[in-house]
């Protein structure tokens, strides 16, 4: 007969989680056979997932929005942007402050985003229109009106064009 107590393990690894139990060996195979087949199959997915973080957005676009008392803003002081610019940054700014937990909501409406831009209505109407046929915003309907948040799509797309228009070397200190 043997003395041998059971072992249990639990294992975490991003979303993924196991648990094995039994003898110190079989844990020990069911563990090492566990490592060696599902974490490379893990990493190999996210290899080509793209999902952006608060970290990221904040790495991203530091230089373009910051988090006020009034709401997420677009900061660009002496910078050119296109109002589509202007309302992705708005929009961007909306989500990174959803994920910190100091805004309420990652989507906007035409006239949240009036309010933090002071861009005209139809413009932003117009543009948005443009950004949606494209796949950078998503509408949603909330109580008969419109509400838009960036995709991840929008987001890359920006960061692809601020990076053309403001070569690290050339951008503006933020204030």
């Amino acid at each position: 007969m043997s003395s041998e107590k059971p072992l249990s393990v639990s294992v975490a690894y991003g979303d993924v989680k196991v648990e094995f139990s039994g003898s110190p060996d079989v844990v020990f195979r069911s563990l090492h056979e566990f490592i060696s087949k599902e974490i490379p199959n893990i990493e190999l997915a996210k290899s080509i997932s793209v999902n952006y973080s608060l970290n990221d957005l904040v790495q991203m676009f530091k230089d373009y929005i910051r988090f006020t008392e009034e709401g997420p803003r677009v900061w660009v002081q002496d910078r050119k942007l296109s109002d589509k610019d202007v309302i992705l940054l708005q929009l961007i700014a909306g989500r990174a402050a959803h994920l910190s937990s100091k805004g309420s909501s990652e989507d906007m409406s035409v006239s949240e985003l009036e309010t933090a831009t002071s861009l005209n209505p139809k413009t932003i109407g117009s543009r948005l229109s443009e950004l949606n046929k494209v796949g950078a915003v998503e509408r949603r309907e909330s109580e008969g009106t419109g509400r838009y948040k960036v995709t991840t799509t929008g987001i890359h797309w920006l960061h692809t064009q601020l990076q053309k228009k403001f070569p690290k070397g050339a951008q503006a200190s933020p204030a």
